[in-house]
């Protein structure tokens, strides 16, 4: 009679709760980065044009028309 016995890894021990989580740490989200628009102070990413005031590094790129009242 012949088996077809395939022979996995198997772990010696059990992982715990704690190094498997010691391990996993690395893996959680970041909150991106916000700063503030220096012309309106509206919140925006860095290296990117204000999409109030259309201002990026003191030049007007963007033409908003935003008329203030």
């Amino acid at each position: 009679m012949k088996m077809n016995i395939q022979l996995f890894a198997v772990p010696f021990r059990r992982t715990s709760k704690t190094k498997k989580r010691m391990r996993r740490t690395h893996l959680k989200k970041e909150v991106g980065t916000i700063t503030t628009c220096p012309k309106c102070g509206a919140p925006l990413r860095p290296h990117r044009a204000c999409t109030k005031c259309g201002y990026y590094k003191g030049k007007e790129v963007i033409n908003t028309n935003n008329e203030e009242k």
